[in-house]
């Protein structure tokens, strides 16, 4: 039997933590021993979400680094951009294992960052050492990584659906166009008037066109898979719906007598290997409904010899795979670990 390695949660008010206590509670080899959030200190997790039940014992606490230091073997964070690198660097001379949810450390180049979320970092050194926690594309990095950086949502679906193209060469990179709706989840908790549902409901608008901000996040690994930089139009909506993630990519395929029997049969060696993506059979569409509540990616794949484009979908809960159970996927890689474990794996249905 595997011992339980302890591990710690900062920030349980938003909707990443509230899934992290969830899996990790649930989890086979971890023990939560420490759940921290400055506006919920004090409380227990159960009193502050009643669906826990009465198995949620454990104190909501103060955010204190010495005590997460001295507590845990392995820390995620759950905080709003920003707050994870003030810490991190203390946690990890310490010999934890970091894993942030937030932006802090999915850039390559923090100039980056620093261009599109306007907060100054002068931690270059730490966060050069921060590797991106999509493991489908990753997984030989991640088992040696003390400090990962998990991805955005959007770029984990709109990464899965483009990832084997790029990396076959099967399509013009300034082609592609990435078409992606989300649940209500996506926004946070924070009150902002249209994601409101008396605004977002019986609705669908559009939002961040052409500066949304995990566009650059998804151009990094696009240019990292071809091997110099690239662009990508990038344009999220919002449905009425709480949870998931649909999205649709247009590219032009450099062989456009390539039919979609041979583009699934390619996608799916390319994820041979990657027991979370299932590549469906032709004619056969994702939907967000299939992936609800679990960390599978599905994904489907057509071609229109009309106009020599591959439409790719993808569909994902944007809580679990796109955020707090991918990172308990990168976990099971850091720690040696059948990368399923502890992990929802099918959704109820209907």
């Amino acid at each position: 039997m595997v011992d339980q390695i302890r591990v710690g949660i900062v920030g349980a008010s938003e909707y990443g933590g509230i899934q992290l206590v969830h899996l990790l509670h649930l989890h086979p080899n971890t023990e939560v021993v420490y759940v921290g959030d400055a506006q919920l200190a004090g409380k227990k997790v159960r009193d502050v979400f009643p669906h826990f039940g009465r198995q949620a014992t454990l104190k909501i606490e103060e955010i204190d680094v010495a005590l997460i230091a001295e507590r845990c073997e392995v820390v995620f964070f759950a905080l709003p951009h920003g707050g994870a690198f003030s810490m991190a660097p203390q946690l990890l001379e310490a010999g934890c294992k970091v894993l942030d949810l937030s932006a802090d450390y999915r850039f390559f180049d923090l100039k980056t960052y620093q261009s599109w979320y306007s907060l100054e970092r002068s931690d270059e050194a730490i966060a050069s050492k921060a590797v991106y926690g999509l493991p489908e594309v990753y997984r030989s990095r991640i088992p040696k990584a003390q400090l990962v950086g998990c991805p955005a949502c959007y770029a984990t679906a709109s990464l899965l659906a483009i990832a084997p193209l790029l990396r076959q060469g099967l399509a013009s990179p300034e082609t592609i166009i990435i078409d992606a709706k989300t649940g209500s989840s996506g926004g946070g908790k924070d009150l902002k008037p249209h994601f409101l549902m008396s605004e977002a409901g019986n609705s669908v608008a559009a939002y961040g066109v052409a500066r949304h901000r995990h566009t650059p996040e998804i151009e990094q690994v696009c240019g990292d898979l071809l091997g110099h930089d690239m662009t990508v139009q990038f344009t999220p909506h919002l449905v009425p719906m709480v949870r998931g993630i649909l999205t649709t990519v247009y590219a032009t395929l450099r062989d456009p007598g390539l039919v979609r029997e041979d583009l699934i049969t390619i996608y799916r060696a390319f994820y041979q290997n990657s027991p979370w993506i299932e590549v469906l059979p032709g004619g056969t569409y994702p939907q967000t409904k299939w992936a609800l509540g679990t960390n599978r990616c599905f994904i489907g794949i057509e071609a229109d010899p009309r106009t020599g484009r591959v439409i790719l979908m993808s569909a994902l809960d944007n809580l679990i795979k796109g955020q707090a159970g991918q990172a308990i996927q990168c976990l099971n890689l850091m720690m040696g670990w059948d990368e399923m474990l502890g992990l929802p794996q099918i959704c109820f249905y209907p």
